[in-house]
């Protein structure tokens, strides 16, 4: 994927569809399944955040374009001032012959707007994250240092043991945030989504991961 940042509050990337096909997405789904079309653009989005530096909340200008090739896609983070939102787009409309996709746009929008409700609320949600281990005893360690209750599977893909783990509600945000930092002590966060995992990988361990390992692995030493 090529990442180019354009100014201070814009960012473009293009994605060719062998790229998309290669992240385990489907050319067509995209565009008529929802879930699956917000996986693929947050994950674009996430690996442009990260290379550029480039904070996706709050206000933003998003243009979708279907080229012959590929996705071009266009992300303008706008500027709140006393309630009104300022946005400088620097793209040339003219340069376009087709229309911005309303539907990746409203999807977009709609996502980003549920980040922020989440982020004014303060009732307790669910938080789902995805744990990448290279060795196998990193996991074994974690088993044996872990007492909460969550949800967690363990996966095999390319090579990387995967953790998938959810939050429950019962968890405050303190909650949660603490037990995923004592999880990152063993592992990293992963980029790859659950999905491309699950549809890809090999499942080991389907649920209580973490209880089953430790179960039956003796502590690392």
């Amino acid at each position: 994927m090529e990442i180019e940042r354009v100014n201070e509050s814009t960012v473009k990337f293009f994605i060719t569809y062998n790229d998309i096909e290669n992240r385990g997405f489907d050319r067509d789904e995209i565009w008529y399944n929802r879930e699956r079309g917000e996986e693929l653009f947050f994950e674009m989005m996430n690996e442009a955040s990260d290379r550029e530096e480039f904070e996706l909340d709050g206000p933003l200008w998003v243009q979708v374009h279907a080229l012959e090739k590929g996705l071009e896609v266009i992300v303008t983070r706008g500027e709140m001032n006393e309630g009104n939102v300022k946005l400088e787009i620097p793209v040339d409309k003219e340069k376009y012959d087709d229309p911005v996709d309303d539907n990746i746009v409203d999807m977009l929008d709609h996502q980003f707007n549920q980040k922020d409700k989440k982020k004014r609320s303060s009732k307790p949600e669910k938080m789902s994250i995805v744990l990448s281990f290279d060795d196998f005893e990193d996991i074994i360690s974690l088993s044996h240092r872990f007492e909460e209750s969550v949800q967690n599977q363990l996966y095999h893909f390319e090579g990387v043991y995967f953790l998938y783990v959810t939050l429950g509600a019962e968890y405050t945000e303190e909650e949660q945030d603490n037990i995923i930092s004592r999880m990152l002590e063993y592992g990293d966060e992963s980029d790859t989504t659950i999905y491309r995992i699950a549809e890809y990988g090999t499942e080991i361990i389907a649920n209580d991961a973490l209880a089953v390992i430790q179960e039956n692995f003796a502590p690392m030493t």
